[in-house]
């Protein structure tokens, strides 16, 4: 993915010989050398600001998921505890119905 715009490997740099003139090294050679070497550092900054503002999006995102997750959660388990508490009343409802059926159609005081 980075790898199209990155051109110099570390063992190109540490393997980068220069031809000799004269008076040392040929300077338009070690300039453009070193302008590639600069293109790349530019290109790793920028590949390393852009993928630590990711990370921290990323970070941020996973946080609030989490946070959403543990809500999701707390309401599920009160949900359902309000619901097996909302069965019991609705069972204890319903004898108490049942019983004053049963004293309506047999009579009070059996």
């Amino acid at each position: 993915m980075y790898e199209d715009r990155i051109v110099l490997t570390p063992e190109d740099i540490l393997n980068k010989e220069f031809k000799l003139d004269a008076r040392g090294f040929r300077p338009q050679e070690v300039d453009k050398f070193l302008d590639i070497v600069i293109r790349d550092y530019t290109e790793f900054i920028a590949m390393t600001k852009r993928l630590e503002s990711q990370v921290t999006a990323l970070t941020e995102e996973n946080n609030r998921l989490k946070n959403e997750l543990r809500k999701l959660r707390s309401n599920i388990e009160a949900a359902e505890s309000a619901s097996s508490n909302n069965g019991q009343v609705n069972n204890v409802d319903l004898l108490r119905r049942l019983s004053q059926l049963e004293k309506v159609v047999f009579g009070k005081n059996e």
